[in-house]
């Protein structure tokens, strides 16, 4: 299967209604992609320092738009090992601090392989951080703050997850995420 740009945008999209939105993984999402204010964005490039321009393109795209809320830059010809993406994050958000995007911008991170810290491989959890393609999330401080000074206490967010993924089981999950990746 060719994966198209059109495909791996329409794969991220199921990811984010069914998982994300669906089960509410992140409480902030469903208003913004009901608005239509989340942008995809597929880098092509199998360079890091491709990559790394394509992300601070992005960041003043989102300058000049702000329109648009977030950004998921998806990566599928990239990083399919987990470590090297890690690298990749922490070169990412080293770039935007010496651009001077702290307190503008922050990324989420998710990656098909995704692993938190500490935890096994196949520990439920990392189900949370878990998506079709490897990818950044851009997200914009002062509408994260907002959000959150809505939504309340967001402590509680990261074990409420937890609790679902464990709730929802391996398989549920695994069968949520092959459902995605099939063609529209």
């Amino acid at each position: 299967m060719h994966l198209t740009e059109e495909l791996v945008v329409a794969q991220t999209q199921k990811w984010v209604s069914s998982f994300i939105v669906a089960m509410n993984v992140c409480p902030f999402a469903k208003r913004e992609v009901e608005r239509g204010s989340v942008r995809y964005v597929v880098v092509r490039s199998r360079q890091e320092t491709i990559a790394l321009e394509e992300l601070m393109a992005e960041i003043d795209f989102l300058d000049q738009n702000p329109d648009v809320e977030t950004t998921l830059m998806i990566f599928p010809t990239m990083f399919q090992d987990f470590v090297s993406y890690l690298d990749f994050v922490d070169d990412s958000e080293e770039l935007m601090y010496e651009q001077g995007c702290e307190g503008v911008y922050q990324l989420a991170t998710f990656h098909p392989k995704y692993c938190f810290s500490g935890a096994e491989q196949d520990d439920v959890s990392n189900h949370t951080n878990r998506s079709p393609y490897p990818m950044l999330h851009i997200l914009r401080e002062a509408s994260l703050e907002k959000a959150i000074e809505f939504y309340g206490d967001t402590a509680t967010i990261p074990d409420r997850n937890i609790k679902l993924m464990e709730e929802t089981g391996h398989e549920a999950l695994a069968k949520l995420m092959q459902q995605c990746m099939t063609q529209a």
